[in-house]
């Protein structure tokens, strides 16, 4: 049995639990690159070789039309990977740099939407083997994809924005699976200032252990990522169960 080899874009600015997150998500080897901080790997070469077998790209505290210099980087280095077929992986900010770096168009909504949301699956996606039609996710984003890049697929929405998409073995969610019951509450917390008192504190009292156990379901897609990039490299990963 092969483990693979996933990059993970450290897209969050400072120290957050991102890392340990998804270190806890994956089943695979990881390898972080903080390039908020513009820490990047290597270029894929003139081959086409590159060392890693998959990426995923973090949330982020900032915005992708804002374009600070290791975004643009960021940017050029999907793109080389986007077509030489890597799969890829886009959570929140993530999901939204994906689709503006292949085409699309993000822009910032009228309302942040914060806290447990319900989903509703629009394609049979291999990312969402398992997962029922309709399932509930941490949300917590300002910002949407607004316009997919061409070709692509539209996944998962809901009354406020595109939930998910893909383009190939590319994919993005705008929801946060990866989130732990800590995580939630923690970024509740942080956005005070950005949505009134009264709007946190709501959030805060949904956030119960009962209440996160409702978004265990979505964790399944992490195995279903890792078993696409199975078949696209053809490493023996362990199999999904429907």
């Amino acid at each position: 049995m092969t483990t693979p080899e996933i990059a993970l874009f450290d897209a969050s600015v400072g120290d957050t639990a991102a890392e340990r997150n998804f270190r806890r998500a994956l089943d695979a080897d990881v390898t972080v690159f903080k390039v908020s901080e513009s820490e990047f790997p290597e270029w894929p070469g003139a081959d086409g070789s590159w060392p890693y077998d998959a990426v995923v790209v973090s949330g982020s505290q900032t915005a992708v039309y804002d374009r600070e210099s290791w975004m643009d980087t960021l940017v050029e280095l999907v793109r080389d990977l986007h077509e030489l077929g890597v799969p890829m992986l886009g959570v929140c900010w993530g999901h939204q740099l994906l689709a503006d770096a292949l085409g699309g168009c993000v822009a910032e909504m009228d309302e942040y939407e914060l806290g447990y949301r319900r989903i509703e699956r629009y394609d049979d996606s291999p990312l969402f083997t398992g997962l029922p039609g309709e399932f509930l996710a941490y949300e917590s984003h300002s910002d949407e994809v607004l316009q997919l890049p061409p070709g692509a697929i539209e996944l998962a929405g809901n009354e406020q924005s595109c939930q998910a998409f893909s383009l190939g073995p590319t994919f993005g969610v705008q929801f946060h699976p990866e989130y732990d019951l800590e995580t939630a509450r923690e970024v509740a917390e942080n956005k005070r200032g950005d949505v009134s008192d009264a709007t946190v504190e709501a959030v805060l009292a949904d956030i119960t252990p009962n209440r996160h156990a409702e978004t265990e379901a979505v964790t399944q897609l992490f195995d279903n990522f890792l078993a696409v990039v199975e078949r696209v490299t053809g490493q023996q990963i362990p199999a999904v169960d429907d």
